[in-house]
């Protein structure tokens, strides 16, 4: 097999909940060894969300899925680096190291020595990544920033739910966390671009500044470019495109559908599929700027014609003639999907709670290098023994540190 794409890199992961251990995963999953510092006792605060979590068979102690999910291909070590002792083991570990990850408050880890202008004397070839709900700068750079903050605060809350006028109208949350999830890959690229930087171009590290504030903003951008050009704040549109028209959610006699037609001949065969050719050569709705104007009028025309047949048979025929059409699957429908089967997307892993443990695969296929490694989520602790004995820390050293609390 293959050496993965980042072999031989080594990553302190020193962040928790989900944008920061995202980060980590992915890293891990592209073959680095990612080193994950830990509370000692507690942990990673997202060990303690819940419920569900995952048992360990006599009781004693458990895991919360929301760990699971961002936590995979990583070693844990619990450091406590509010005391000396502990700040001297991460200043070990980093003199190795090609990547440090952190989300702690700015200005947090200066107190402790383990800030990047610290970090960088140790080691000048460091990536220190740092992420943040804000930022490192600015006004509200201080401030603690949680998913569903920054996604009211960066706008889009603002332009998602269902229309002026509709039941339930307002702003709404993106069901998942997904502003964190997108930071996680931000950092991802950062952490490698800086790497290629450093060892094609340069030959020092340097910090990257990733926030959850600037990633929302910046996935916005097909919704903020017309804004910027005509100054005029857009409004919620539910289910409908971004696009093409008409698009969005259609009830069925026995459930809904998404459609998208993301052209005019795409909207001509959907008319005739559903037995009227002759709606696309009315004037309302010829060219798809057209349909846009009038969309209220085509949504509510499509809304009533779809009302005729259940989703297997609009799908089917829309299907046959290429129109971009799918079902509402809930998580039961996707994992039975066989098109998601066949893509392999839900992978087993020996954890010792569970010895296959269901997990969602890395979305990236390599033909080269692929990821084929999906080692559990670590325990607490489970390896800072076997780390710190590889910075010259024998068992009686590691012994009286922890009786200590420091790991």
């Amino acid at each position: 097999m293959p050496a993965l794409p980042l072999s031989g890199i080594k990553v302190i992961d020193m962040t928790r909940v989900l944008a920061g251990p995202i980060a980590g995963q992915m890293l891990g999953d592209l073959g680095a060894e990612v080193i994950k510092i830990e509370r000692p006792g507690t942990g990673d605060d997202s060990r303690a969300f819940g419920p569900p979590y995952l048992n360990d068979p006599d009781g004693s102690r458990r895991d919360n899925s929301f760990y699971l999910c961002a936590n995979r291909n990583k070693k844990s070590v619990t450091v406590n680096v509010a005391k000396p002792e502990g700040q001297e083991i991460v200043r070990e570990l980093v003199k190795t190291a090609d990547v440090l990850l952190e989300n702690y408050k700015v200005g947090d880890l200066k107190r402790y020595g383990l800030d990047y202008d610290a970090i960088k004397a140790i080691n000048p070839r460091i990536v220190y990544c740092s992420v943040t709900g804000f930022g490192q700068t600015g006004p509200y750079a201080t401030r603690a920033g949680y998913d569903a903050i920054l996604q009211a605060m960066g706008g889009l809350m603002s332009v998602t739910g269902h229309l002026d006028g509709e039941p339930g109208e307002g702003p709404m949350k993106v069901g998942p966390s997904i502003v964190d999830y997108m930071t996680g890959l931000n950092a991802t690229i950062g952490v490698m671009s800086a790497l290629y930087h450093r060892d094609a171009g340069g030959g020092e590290g340097q910090q990257i500044d990733a926030c959850l504030f600037d990633t929302v903003i910046a996935s916005l951008s097909h919704w903020l470019q017309p804004y910027l050009i005509s100054g005029k704040v857009p409004p919620r549109r539910g289910t409908w495109g971004n696009g093409g028209m008409p698009a969005g959610v259609f009830r069925c006699t026995d459930g809904e559908l998404m459609l998208v037609n993301g052209n005019d001949g795409q909207f001509q065969r959907t008319c005739e599929v559903l037995g009227e050719p002759d709606l696309a050569k009315d004037p309302r709705f010829l060219k798809n700027n057209d349909r846009v104007v009038h969309g209220k009028e085509i949504m509510a025309i499509f809304a009533g014609l779809f009302l005729k047949q259940p989703v297997v048979y609009w799908l089917e025929r829309l299907e046959a003639v290429g129109v971009p059409s799918g079902p509402i699957n809930d998580f039961d429908q996707v994992f039975a999907d066989p098109h998601v089967k066949a893509r392999g997307m839900r992978v087993s892993s020996n954890h010792p709670f569970d010895p296959a443990l269901s997990l969602v695969r890395n979305p990236l296929m390599f033909s080269g290098t692929p990821i084929t490694d999906y080692r559990a989520p670590p325990l607490l602790g489970s390896n800072t023994d076997e780390i710190l004995s590889t910075i010259g820390y024998d068992g009686e050293r590691i012994a009286a540190l922890r009786t200590k609390g420091v790991v």
